[in-house]
């Protein structure tokens, strides 16, 4: 009874991740040998990971990408002209740190739009809020925001 009432805090105080692993601890008999120390570690670990997954997926849900890109998968054998060392430091993200604007142009279909999702992935990767626009779709609403007084929000 004691652990149904502690499985039901850990959920009001929305403790999922750890809640999650409390319950799989339960099942498996490989942590009865344990220490609490040992124990308590795995599901606060578990309940960070959780966190952290999470917001990626916030993250990545929010940015509204057009393609499942990341920099990981990127070809630098086509001739595109990219330069991979280039690449490499913009998928750092420090020049969102520095407040820097990063273009993507180029003839159609060299792969502009999987480059600017690649960056913007490495970007919610590392905790930036991210949103894809195409530059057309992206003036309009700023113009529609100055119109109506959310342009500071947008």
């Amino acid at each position: 009874m004691l652990l149904h009432n502690t499985l039901e805090h850990l959920h009001a105080l929305r403790l999922r991740g750890m809640a999650a692993a409390l319950e799989e601890q339960l099942i498996s008999s490989a942590v009865t040998d344990l220490s609490f120390e040992d124990r308590i570690g795995f599901l606060v670990e578990r309940e960070v990971t959780w966190r952290d997954n999470h917001r990626l997926q916030r993250l990545l849900r929010d940015a509204k990408l057009r393609e499942d890109a990341s920099v990981e998968d990127i070809n630098f054998r086509a001739a595109r002209g990219l330069d991979r060392s280039v690449l490499m430091r913009l998928a750092t993200c420090e020049w969102i740190r520095q407040h820097q604007v990063v273009l993507v142009v180029g003839p159609t279909g060299v792969g502009k739009t999987y480059l600017a999702c690649a960056l913007g992935q490495a970007a919610c990767r590392r905790g930036f809020s991210t949103r894809y626009y195409r530059i057309g779709r992206l003036l309009a609403e700023l113009a529609l925001a100055r119109a109506d007084g959310s342009y500071a929000k947008l």
